[in-house]
């Protein structure tokens, strides 16, 4: 067979099925056998652990999942069905009709099988970019384990992996990072071919104990298996949740994950810094991310009426509020991605709002500019860099929504067109200036930001319309 067609047979019978074991470790070990340790149901950062495994499988293209359940089965139902949609498939196949010591339950289960097998324990918390990676990694009649990373120094381990020690020949297929010890800390959380779930893999077993312990020896011995070393840095990241400490553990790597599409330099290192602790807030109060972009609305259109009463403190503190809605802000896409809540409608709704507060804070801050100059020569000029600055930004969302359609219709005439527009978007998106707002209110010089603003925003429409008007011609029309 052909190298292409090889591949191309992969690739359609390739990792889109999970076996999760909620009851039990990969390796045989119940899970909350020792003092401690946490179940499937317990919540990380407002979502239990087996409903975060499904949704985190769900949106990473696993389309079918296999549940060998126990005693918690119904109350794992209802866990699914009160959150957000689960829209692939779940076959749920009892422990005590299904024992993991007997080949015939590897065997039906090999028969759901195409390709491939992800079978992971309900006691742990990992990154989309992990499966998808995994998704991508899968080899004919190999298999995979994730290596859990070294602890660092002060670090102590939960004992919650398995160490397996992997003979030489079995590292020629090793990937990601170099290892230079043969025992692995190997993660709850692996990929077999559906073949080696077979009668014929499988020796004696201890009652109630799974096989794949002996499946992955046997693998390695044959120089059939693939290494994936969990690491943060490149979201591919595991965190075994067993302890109270682990959970910590696990909320700090989901909220280090969060990362918006657009982000400018003070969202980074500043606002996302500081929403963290709103975002918890929020996530408590069981707030929608929604309803977290209408408040941050509501505050910064505060912040516009208190820069119209064109008074020095009036200024400064909606200059503060104004920071804070844009804190705020940063909290509704970090509830949606924690909870799996994101929609079109919130997307849209967010990028709307935040122009309508920053036109009404230009508006706000020339109706207050014009109040403390009125009945001057010039006491016009506020009003008509307002209004400019208005214009520019109104035009500039006109035409953010425009290029989203072109993406997503046609796509850009050229890479370069490409290029150009997502740096463009990621400046319409930006809150930056918020901070730089701040300094010119307690310098007293709005004026010059109102200046700035107005000039910025209009140049900023011009560029936008030279960058999408040539994919432009291409857009279907309505």
């Amino acid at each position: 067979m052909s190298k292409s067609a090889l591949h191309k047979r992969v690739e359609i019978q390739g990792l889109a099925t999970a076996i999760l074991l909620p009851s039990v470790g990969v390796f045989g070990r119940p899970i909350g056998s020792e003092v401690g340790e946490l179940g499937p149901l317990t919540c990380v950062v407002g979502i239990g652990l087996f409903q975060r495994t499904v949704l985190t499988l769900q949106r990473a293209g696993i389309r079918q999942l296999i549940v060998l359940s126990g005693p918690e089965e119904e109350q794992l139902k209802h866990s699914l069905a009160k959150g957000p949609r689960v829209t692939v498939p779940v076959r749920w196949m009892p422990i005590r009709e299904f024992p993991l010591d007997d080949s015939r339950t590897w065997e039906a289960l090999a028969a759901e099988v195409r390709g491939f097998a992800l079978i992971a324990s309900i006691n742990s918390v990992f990154s989309r970019g992990l499966i998808e990676q995994l998704r991508q990694d899968v080899r004919d009649g190999q298999a995979i384990v994730v290596a859990q990373p070294r602890l660092e120094q002060g670090e102590r381990s939960t004992n919650s992996g398995v160490r397996l020690t992997i003979p030489a020949s079995g590292r020629t297929a090793m990937a990601a990072t170099r290892l230079d010890e043969s025992t692995l800390q190997v993660a709850e959380l692996l990929v077999v071919p559906a073949g080696l779930m077979s009668t014929a893999n499988m020796g004696p077993q201890d009652k109630g104990r799974t096989p794949i312990r002996q499946w992955i020896e046997q693998v390695a011995g044959d120089g059939r298996l693939q290494v994936v070393t969990a690491d943060e840095k490149r979201g591919l990241w595991y965190q075994p949740v067993r302890t109270p400490d682990d959970v910590e553990r696990a909320e700090k790597k989901l909220f280090n994950s969060l990362k918006g599409d657009f982000e400018g330099f003070v969202d980074r290192y500043f606002n996302r810094k500081v929403s963290r602790g709103f975002t918890r807030l929020f996530l408590e109060l069981g707030l929608s991310p929604n309803s977290i972009t209408v408040l941050a609305g509501v505050i910064g259109l505060v912040a516009a009426a208190g820069f119209g009463l064109g008074t020095y403190s009036a200024g400064i503190v909606a200059a503060l509020l104004f920071q804070l809605a844009a804190v705020i802000d940063c909290c509704d896409g970090e509830v949606a991605r924690l909870t799996f809540t994101e929609s079109p409608l919130g997307a849209w709704l967010d990028i709307a709002l935040d122009n309508l507060v920053h036109m009404a804070i230009f508006a706000g801050i020339a109706v207050g500019l014009y109040s403390t100059q009125m009945g001057q020569e010039d006491d016009w000029i506020p009003l008509a860099l307002g209004g400019a600055a208005v214009l520019g930004n109104g035009i500039s969302f006109l035409l953010v929504e425009k290029a989203q359609k072109i993406k997503s219709a046609v796509g850009w005439r050229t890479p370069a067109h490409a290029a150009w527009a997502d740096v463009m978007l990621k400046n319409v998106a930006s809150r930056d200036f918020s901070v730089s707002l701040i300094g010119f209110a307690i310098f007293d010089q709005l004026f010059w930001f109102l200046l700035f603003a107005a000039i910025g925003s209009l140049l900023f429409a011009g560029a936008m319309v030279w960058v999408i008007r040539p994919s432009a011609i291409a857009l279907p029309r309505p």
